[in-house]
């Protein structure tokens, strides 16, 4: 776990002060030295541009079953509701609004370099040995973009699962490396959209049962071919880049995820 201890103490001290929670639906947000991206305006439905677009990308883990949120920089009906259950999963003011308590949160997630505190950009480059982000369909900044959104959905899931740890045992693939372990000419690891995971605490089903509500569209696990020993989570239904249709594909038998 990577840990900014004085950012989480500034966040700890500050959602402590009297009449916080009053203040998230009237107030702007509080300047923060934030070291990824700092939201300039408290957001609320019919709000547009570059700050929901990255509000999204936080909270696209927690779209509810079977549903996704689209990153497309509107605050609309789909985005209030992935708020809310990220408000409800962290004991925030369940409001739909994004403001400073919410980001306050948000900030005690997130390092410095965009990513939540218990995943990394190291973590999903790892398909064949942490070779990069090229190699792939799409460029480096684009598989990464698509890597960053993969582990806040990551974060939201282990969420799910009580804050117990997950791990990445693929991720980011090349051309070359997915050709060397046997994956699908068309794997979503090649875009960065998708992961293998395993857990120590938490049996595989309930990994996959619980990925239904996360924004994850593609699910294999156990009884599906060849993944009795992880989860396969991706987010194919969002690809536009691959050629395929941009559908829910969910299988693991086993599990009753159908």
């Amino acid at each position: 776990m990577r840990v900014n201890t004085l950012k989480r103490a500034a966040v700890a001290f500050a959602l402590a002060l009297p009449g916080a929670a009053v203040a998230t639906a009237v107030a702007a947000p509080p300047a923060h030295a934030d070291g990824c991206y700092t939201w300039p305006r408290t957001l609320t439905q019919g709000r547009s541009g570059t700050d929901v677009r990255e509000l999204q990308i936080r909270v696209a883990g927690w779209a509810g079953y079977g549903d996704i949120v689209h990153i497309d920089g509107q605050y609309g009906p789909e985005t209030a509701a992935a708020v809310k259950r990220f408000q409800a999963a962290y004991g925030l003011r369940v409001d739909g609004i994004a403001g400073p308590q919410t980001y306050a949160k948000i900030y005690a997630l997130q390092d410095d370099d965009c990513t939540p505190k218990h995943f990394s950009y190291a973590e999903l480059d790892n398909g064949c040995g942490k070779g990069g982000w090229s190699g792939g369909p799409l460029s480096s900044s684009a598989t990464r973009t698509n890597a960053l959104r993969t582990m806040w959905k990551l974060e939201a899931l282990r969420r799910s699962l009580g804050d117990k740890p997950l791990y990445v045992t693929s991720g980011f693939r090349s051309v070359a490396c997915n050709r060397q372990v046997g994956g699908a000419a068309g794997s979503q690891h090649l875009y960065g959209d998708a992961a293998d995971l395993t857990s120590r605490s938490r049996t595989l089903c309930e990994v996959a049962r619980s990925a239904r509500d996360q924004g994850f569209s593609g699910i294999f696990g156990p009884g599906y071919p060849d993944h009795g020993d992880h989860v396969h989570v991706d987010s194919r239904r969002e690809n536009k880049q691959d050629g395929l249709a941009n559908t829910t594909d969910w299988s693991a038998a086993d599990c009753g995820v159908n």
